[in-house]
C-alpha cells in the first residue's frame, strides 16, 4: 500500500527526511487509491475516545501520542483500503496553453519547469470567473497529470510567499518533509509580509480570491476528481505538512487553504447525506410496492446507488478526518491569534452547515476552550460561531452540556474589555435567553443588568435589548397578525412603564433615566415614544405612584422627547456615527412634529399639577427644546401659548432654585424670538415679568437701605428676587430697566458696612456683572460714542474694586464668587479686546494694577493650593461634596491661567503656579502643563526664566523656615528635585532648540546659588548653594561642549568664595559630577528615543547605600550632533564590572563606590556590548561626599522617571495630538473638560 507521507508534528515544523521515494511520485505510478477511508461509517465522531478522553481534560492538554504524532502513521492505523475510480482516460484539448506544462518521460529527454506562477497571478489578479480558471486547470490536469498537479503545488507555494518552487526532480524523488524544509531554507523573510497579510491594493483582495479557488475546487472535484486518490490525498498531504511549518507564512496560508478546503468538503458530504436518505425514502418506497408493481431493476439500480453513496462518503470522511486531526488539532491553538481566529470560524461552519454530525460536545469543545483565548479577533469569532448555533431553536437541546459547562464563562464575557467582544457575548446571551427558557439565572442576569448604564452605546444598547426580553418583553409581548404588528393596548404600555420605572427605581444603579432610556431606545423604541401613555399616567389623580416615580416618569418623557428631536445619545456616551441617514433624519423629524402637537396642549397642565416640585418642574420647562415651536401659529394653539405664559410666570415667582430659574428663563428665550409671530405676545408677557420682579426688587431694596436690620424672612424674599433678576439677565437683556445703579448702591454698602447678608451681595454681584456685559454689547459697534465708552469704563473699574474688596471677605463664597467674576471681567476687558479691528474700543482697555494682580496671586494661594486630600470611592455624600469642591478649585486656578495667557497678569507671576506643579499634579496638572506648554508657545526664553523662577521661590521659602544646615536632606528638597525633574522634562527632546535656552538657565542657576556670600573668613558653604543640585536636574539637557564651558563659569564664579582645602562643598560636587564629560548620554541617542528600562539594584546595607551619591535622572534621551561614545556607564572606583557592587559595599570603603550619573544602557545592549568603565578622579572632589548628597540607590529612580517621562515629554513639543475622548479634564479656555492628552 502507497502511503502518504507527511511531517505533520505538534511542537516541531519538520521531521526527518525519510528515506522512501515521493509519495506523489509513487501515488502517480501506482494508479490505483494511496488512501483509504475510515474504517467508520460516520463523521459525527472523528476524534478517537483517547482524543475526546485527553483534550478534554484541560483547555491545552496534547493529545496522545497516536493522534498528535506523525500522520501517515496515523492513516496506516485508522484507515482501510478501497477501491480506486480513475477518471475516464480522456485528453481533450485545454482551453489555454501551458508553459513547460508537457512532462516528457522518455530517455534522453529532460523534464521542463513548471509554470509555477500563471495559476498565482490569475487568482491573484481575480479579473476572471473562478470556475472558468478552475475549468481550465482541470483541463490542464486531464492533460497532463504530473504537470497539472505541480502546478497546483506551485499556487499554494506562492500563495505562502515563498519564491522558490517544487521540480519535477524534487517532485520524485524527495519526502513532503524534504520538500518542504528545502523550502523553508529558501524563503525569504526580511520583510515579514506574505499575501495574506501585505499591504497594498493588489493584495487587498487576495485571500477572498484565494478561498474562493480552494471552494470553487472541490466544488468542481466533486463529480470527477474528488475521489480519485491522487490530487486530493496529496494535496492534503502537503497542507498538513506546511501547516506544521515554523515559518509562519506556510503555516498561516496552508491552515487556511486546509480550513476552507474542510468547509467545503463538509458541504459536499451535507450534500451526500441528503443523497442518501432520499435514496433510502426511494427503496423503501420501490420495496413496499406490491409484488405486481414492484421493479427489480428498480430496486437494483437503487442498491447500487446507495452502496455508491455509501463509497462516497467514507471517502469524504476519511479526508475530513485527516483534515481535522492533522490540521485543526493542532492550529487551534497556534501561537498565531490569526490562525486560532481561522479555525475557530471554521469550525462555527461545519457544525452550522452539518449539524448531525458536528453538532456534538466533541466539536463544541474547543469552541469552549478558546472563549478564554487573549487576543480579541479570536473571542470574537467564538461568539459569532455560538450566535449562529443558539439562533437555532431546534439545536438547542442538543447546546445543553455546552451551555452549562460555559455559561459562567459566557456572562464573565459581558465584562471584557474589548467592546465588540462585549456586545458579542451580551447578544448571544440573549439568544440564550429567548430559546433556551431557565437556564440564565437570575444571579446571572443581575450580573449583566448594571452594563445597560455603559458609556458605550452599542453596548448599552445590546444590553438593553437582553433587559427588554428578561422584563418587559413577556408581561407586554403583542400578538402579530400577519406580518403587522397591532397597536398596542394602554394597559400593556401602562405595564410597560411601570416595569421600567420598579427596574429603575428598585436596582438603584444609576440617577440618570436618560441613559436607560437610550439603552432601551433600538428596541423597545414605539413603547418610549409613546407620549400619550406617558402624559396620561403624569396627569392622572387617583395613580398610585409616588414621589420619586413621578420625578422618574418626567425624567423618562423628557429624555424620550429629547432621542426623537435630537436623535443622539445623551452627554458622555458616543455612538460613533458621523450622521443620520435620510430616512433617519425623516423619522426624526415626523416624531418631532407628533411630540410637539401632543405635547403643546398638556404641557400646561403638566406644569400647574407639578408647580410646587421644582424637580418636576424644571424638566418640564426643557421640554420647550426639542418642540417646533411654529406649529404654535400654523396650528393655531396660542391659546394654550397663554396658558404656558401664565404657568410659566407662576413657576418664576414661586421658585428660587437655580435650575428652576435657568430653565424657566432660557424656555422665554426659546418663545422671544422675533421671527415668530407670537413674538409681541411674548414679549408683553416678559416685560410683565420683570416689571413685578423689579418693583419688588426697588421695594424691598429701600427697605434694607433704610433699615439696619431686616427679618429672616425679608432677607430671603430680597435674595430670591435677586436670584430670578440674575437668571433673567442671563438670557435677556434688561438694560432698560437700569438694575445697575440700585445693585451697586447695595454692594457699597456692603463694602462700606458690613451689614448686607451674604445670601444678598451673590445675586447682587452676578447681577451687575451681567450688566455689564449686556452695556459692552450696545456698545461694541463701531458708532458708539466716547461718552458711552469712558461711561462703561468707569462701571467696569468700579465694579472691580469691589469685587477686589470682596477677596477679603469674612464668607468664601463671596470671595470665590468675586474672583470668578473680576477674572472674568478683566479677560473680557483685557488687551486682546481690539483685536480683530476693533480699535475703537481701545478706551476700554483695562490693566489691572500690582495691587490687584499680588491680592489675585494671594487669594489662588489660600483657597486652590491647599493641601490635597484623596477622594473616597464617590459613593458617600461626603466624597460627592470633596469632589464639587474640587470642580471649584480647578475652575478658579483656570480663570487665573487664563489672565497670564492672554497677558492681562504679568507672566511672572504663573511661578506661583508652577511651583506646585509637581505636589498638585493629580488635582491640577492637566491645566498647569497646559498653561506651561502655551507659555512656552508665547515665548520660550521667558518661559524657561519663570521655570528657574518658580524653584528659587520654592528655595527661598525653605531656607527661611529651615536654615541652610542639612538644607539638601530634607523631605521638601527632595519634592522640589522632583519639580526640577519634572521641569526639565519637559524641555522635550528637541535639544537643538533648547540649547541656549538650557544653558542660560544655568548660568542664572549659578549666579543665584553663589549670590549671597558666608561671611569674610568663614568656611561655611553659601546659603544659597544647595540650589547647584536642583540646578543639576538640568544637565542631561546640555551638550558635551555647554557642559565644559559651564564648567569653566562655575570655576570663575567659585574663586570669589573661600572654602576649607581639601573639602569640597557637596552641592558642587554633585554638580560637577553632572557636567562630568563621562555623562554624555543626552548625545547617546541620536534618534532622540528613550533607552530600556533597567532593573533596580540595591546592596545588602543600608549604611553602604546611604554613601551613594545623589543621581541625575534622565529620561529622555535627547537628538544630538556631537559624537558621543559607544556605552555610557556609571562611573566606578576601580576597573571592575558591575556586579561587583555588592563585594565593593561589604568592602566598607569610606569613599564612593559609585558616583552615580546617567543611566546605564538596555539590558540588551549591555550584553552585546563589551564592558566600559570610566574611572573618575575621587580624590579632587573629597573623602566626605557621602555624607553630603542625599541618598539614592543606582538605579532606583528609574522606574519613575520613565513615568514622568510618558507625563512630561511631550509639553515642549507641538500641541496638535489627537485628543482621547475617555481622560477629560477642566478647559483653560472655557469652563468645559478638556483632555490631559492634549498637552
Amino acid at each position: 500500500m502507497a502511503t502518504l507521507r507527511s511531517s505533520s508534528s505538534q511542537s516541531h515544523s519538520s521531521s526527518s527526511p525519510s528515506s522512501g521515494s515521493s509519495p506523489l511520485r509513487r501515488a502517480v505510478g501506482t494508479g490505483p487509491r494511496s488512501m483509504s477511508a475510515s474504517s467508520s461509517s460516520s463523521v459525527a465522531v472523528p476524534c478517537d475516545d483517547r482524543d475526546s478522553d485527553q483534550t478534554s481534560e484541560g483547555d491545552s492538554e496534547s493529545l496522545s501520542a497516536g493522534e498528535g504524532s506523525d500522520f501517515e502513521d496515523n492513516l496506516r492505523r485508522n484507515v482501510k483500503k478501497r477501491a480506486a475510480k480513475r477518471p475516464l482516460k480522456t485528453t481533450p484539448v485545454a482551453k489555454r496553453p501551458k508553459k513547460g506544462s508537457q512532462m516528457v518521460r522518455a530517455h534522453g529527454q529532460k523534464e521542463s519547469e513548471p509554470p509555477a506562477s500563471d495559476l498565482f497571478e490569475a487568482v491573484k489578479a481575480a479579473k476572471s470567473d473562478m470556475q472558468s480558471l478552475v475549468d481550465e486547470w482541470l483541463d490542464s490536469y486531464k492533460q497532463d497529470q504530473d504537470a497539472g498537479f505541480l502546478e497546483l503545488i506551485n499556487f499554494f507555494i506562492r500563495s505562502c510567499g515563498c519564491k522558490g518552487t517544487v521540480t519535477p526532480e524534487m517532485f520524485k524523488k524527495m519526502s513532503n518533509s524534504e520538500i518542504i524544509q528545502q523550502l523553508t531554507e529558501q524563503f525569504n523573510e526580511d520583510s515579514g509580509d506574505y499575501p495574506l497579510i501585505a499591504p497594498g491594493p493588489s493584495w487587498k483582495k487576495f485571500q477572498g480570491s484565494f478561498c474562493e479557488f480552494v471552494r470553487t475546487l472541490v466544488y468542481r472535484f466533486q463529480y470527477s476528481l474528488l475521489y480519485d486518490g491522487f490530487p486530493m490525498d496529496n494535496l492534503i498531504s502537503l497542507l498538513t505538512g506546511l501547516s506544521d511549518s515554523q515559518v509562519r507564512a506556510f503555516r498561516h496560508t496552508s491552515t487556511l487553504a486546509a480550513m476552507k478546503l474542510m468547509t467545503s468538503l463538509v458541504r459536499v458530504a451535507f450534500q451526500l447525506s441528503l443523497h442518501k436518505d432520499n435514496n433510502q425514502r426511494q427503496y423503501e418506497t420501490e420495496r413496499n410496492k406490491g409484488p405486481g408493481q414492484r421493479a427489480p431493476e428498480r430496486l437494483e439500480s437503487l442498491l447500487e446507488k446507495r452502496k455508491e453513496l455509501r463509497e462516497h462518503q467514507e471517502e469524504i470522511e476519511g479526508m475530513m478526518n485527516a483534515l481535522f486531526r492533522g490540521v485543526f488539532v493542532h492550529r487551534y491553538r497556534d501561537v498565531l491569534p490569526e490562525i486560532r481566529a481561522i479555525c475557530i470560524e471554521e469550525i462555527g461552519s461545519w457544525i452550522q452547515s452539518y449539524s448531525t454530525s458536528f453538532l456534538t460536545d466533541s466539536y463544541l469543545k474547543y469552541i469552549g476552550w478558546t472563549l478564554h483565548d487573549k487576543h480579541r479577533e479570536v473571542r470574537l469569532k467564538c461568539l459569532k460561531a455560538l450566535k449562529g448555533l443558539y439562533g437555532n431553536r431546534d439545536w438547542t437541546a442538543r447546546l445543553e452540556l455546552f451551555t452549562s459547562r460555559f455559561k459562567d464563562r459566557l456572562v464573565s464575557m459581558v465584562m471584557d474589555r474589548e467592546y465588540d467582544v462585549a456586545v458579542e457575548a451580551v447578544r448571544l446571551l440573549t439568544l440564550i435567553l429567548k430559546n433556551m427558557e431557565g437556564m440564565l439565572t437570575e444571579a446571572d442576569c443581575e450580573s449583566i443588568y448594571p452594563v445597560v448604564y455603559a458609556s458605550n452605546r452599542a453596548l448599552a444598547s445590546a444590553v438593553g435589548e437582553f433587559l427588554y426580553w428578561k422584563l418587559f418583553c413577556p408581561e407586554c409581548e403583542t400578538r402579530t397578525v400577519g406580518e403587522r404588528e397591532r397597536r398596542r393596548s394602554p394597559r400593556s404600555q401602562r405595564t410597560f412603564f411601570h416595569l421600567l420605572l420598579s427596574f429603575f427605581v428598585e436596582s438603584e444603579l444609576h440617577y440618570h433615566a436618560a441613559y436607560l432610556v437610550d439603552s432601551l431606545w433600538d428596541c423597545a423604541g414605539p413603547q418610549l415614544k409613546d407620549w400619550e401613555s406617558l402624559t396620561s399616567l403624569l396627569l392622572e389623580k387617583d395613580q398610585n405612584l409616588g414621589d420619586v416615580q413621578e420625578s422618574t416618569l418626567t425624567e423618562i418623557l423628557v429624555s424620550s422627547v429629547r432621542q426623537a428631536s435630537e436623535g443622539h445619545p445623551p452627554v458622555g456616551r458616543v455612538t460613533g456615527r458621523k450622521g443620520l441617514t435620510p430616512k433617519e433624519r425623516k423619522i426624526q423629524a415626523d416624531d418631532k412634529v407628533k411630540l410637539t402637537e401632543h405635547l403643546i396642549p398638556l404641557l400646561p397642565q403638566l406644569l400647574a399639577k407639578f408647580s410646587a416640585d421644582a424637580e418636576k418642574v424644571a424638566p418640564l420647562l426643557q421640554l420647550l427644546n426639542y418642540f417646533d415651536l411654529n406649529i404654535y401659529c400654523t396650528r393655531r394653539l396660542e391659546k394654550h401659548l397663554e396658558l404656558l405664559l401664565q404657568q410659566l410666570q407662576e413657576v418664576v415667582v414661586k421658585h428660587a432654585e437655580p435650575a428652576v430659574l435657568e430653565a424657566g428663563a432660557h424656555a422665554l428665550y426659546l418663545l422671544c424670538n422675533p421671527e415668530f409671530t407670537f413674538f409681541s405676545r411674548v414679549d408683553f408677557a416678559r416685560s410683565q415679568l420683570v416689571d413685578l420682579l423689579t418693583d419688588r426688587f426697588q421695594q424691598e431694596l429701600e427697605e434694607l437701605l433704610q433699615s439696619s436690620f431686616l427679618d429672616e424672612d425679608e432677607v430671603y424674599s430680597l435674595a430670591a428676587t435677586l436670584k430670578r433678576l440674575s437668571a433673567f439677565y442671563n438670557a435677556h437683556d434688561l438694560t432698560r430697566w437700569e438694575l445697575y445703579e440700585p445693585c451697586y448702591r447695595l454692594l457699597r454698602k456692603a463694602v462700606d458696612t458690613g451689614e448686607v447678608p451674604h445670601q444678598v451681595i451673590l445675586p447682587a454681584l452676578t447681577l451687575v456683572y451681567f450688566s455689564i456685559l449686556w452695556t459692552l454689547t450696545h456698545v461694541s459697534g463701531s458708532d458708539a460714542s466716547q461718552k458711552q465708552l469712558l461711561n462703561l469704563k468707569g462701571r467696569m473699574v468700579a465694579f472691580c474694586e469691589l469685587c477686589q474688596n470682596c477677596l477679603s471677605d469674612v464668607d468664601p463664597e463671596i470671595q470665590e464668587q468675586a474672583f470668578v467674576l473680576l477674572s472674568d471681567l478683566l479677560l473680557i476687558f483685557g488687551p486682546q479686546m481690539i483685536v480683530g479691528g476693533r480699535e475703537f474700543l481701545r478706551p476700554l482697555v483695562f490693566i489691572p494694577e500690582a495691587t490687584l494682580q499680588s491680592e489675585l496671586a494671594s487669594f489662588l494661594m489660600d483657597h486652590v493650593f491647599i493641601q490635597p486630600g484623596g477622594l473616597g470611592s464617590g459613593h458617600s455624600q461626603e466624597d460627592h461634596l470633596q469632589i464639587e469642591q474640587l470642580h471649584q478649585r480647578r475652575r478658579l486656578l483656570a480663570g487665573f491661567c487664563k489672565l497670564l495667557l492672554y497677558g492681562v497678569l504679568e507672566m511672572d507671576a504663573a511661578s506661583d503656579v508652577f511651583k506646585h506643579y509637581n505636589k498638585f499634579y493629580n488635582d491640577y496638572g492637566d491645566i498647569i502643563k497646559e498653561t506651561l506648554t502655551r507659555a512656552r508657545q508665547i515665548d520660550r526664553s521667558h518661559c524657561s526664566r519663570i521655570l528657574l523662577l518658580s524653584l528659587k521661590q520654592l528655595y527661598t521659602e525653605l531656607l527661611q523656615e529651615q536654615g541652610p544646615q542639612g538644607l539638601n536632606e530634607l523631605p521638601a528638597f527632595i519634592e522640589m528635585r522632583d519639580l526640577a525633574r519634572r521641569f526639565a522634562l519637559s524641555f522635550g527632546p528637541q535639544q537643538l532648540q533648547n540649547r541656549d535656552l538650557v544653558v542660560m538657565l544655568h548660568k542664572e542657576g549659578i549666579r543665584f546659588s553663589l549670590s549671597e556670600l558666608p561671611p569674610a573668613g568663614s568656611s561655611s558653604q553659601p546659603p544659597n548653594l544647595a540650589f547647584l543640585e536642583l540646578l543639576s536636574e538640568f544637565s542631561p539637557r546640555l551638550f558635551h561642549q555647554d557642559k565644559q564651558l559651564l564648567l569653566s563659569y562655575l570655576e570663575k564664579c567659585l574663586q570669589r568664595v573661600s572654602q576649607a582645602p581639601g573639602r569640597p562643598w557637596g552641592p558642587v560636587t554633585t554638580y560637577c559630577q553632572s557636567l562630568s564629560p563621562v555623562e554624555s548620554t543626552a548625545e547617546a541617542n541620536p534618534q532622540g528615543y528613550p533607552r530600556s528600562k533597567k532593573r533596580r539594584i540595591e546592596g545588602p546595607s543600608r549604611r553602604h547605600r546611604e554613601d551613594i551619591s545623589a543621581s541625575q535622572e534622565e529620561s529622555l534621551q535627547l537628538n544630538s550632533i556631537p559624537p558621543t561614545p559607544t556605552l555610557t556607564s556609571t562611573a566606578v572606583k576601580s576597573r571592575q564590572p558591575l556586579g561587583g557592587l555588592e563585594e565593593m559595599e561589604e568592602g566598607g570603603g569610606s569613599e564612593l563606590a559609585f558616583t552615580q550619573g546617567q543611566p546605564l544602557l538596555g539590558a540588551q545592549r549591555l550584553r552585546s556590548s563589551s564592558p566600559q568603565h570610566f574611572q573618575t578622579p575621587l580624590n579632587s572632589l573629597g573623602p566626605g561626599l557621602g555624607s553630603r548628597l542625599t541618598r539614592l540607590s543606582l538605579m532606583e529612580e528609574d522606574e519613575e522617571e520613565l513615568e514622568i517621562q510618558n507625563d512630561s515629554s511631550e509639553e515642549w513639543q507641538g500641541t496638535g495630538k489627537q485628543s482621547s475622548p475617555s481622560e477629560n479634564r477642566l478647559d483653560l479656555l472655557d469652563f468645559t473638560e478638556l483632555n490631559t492628552e492634549d498637552f
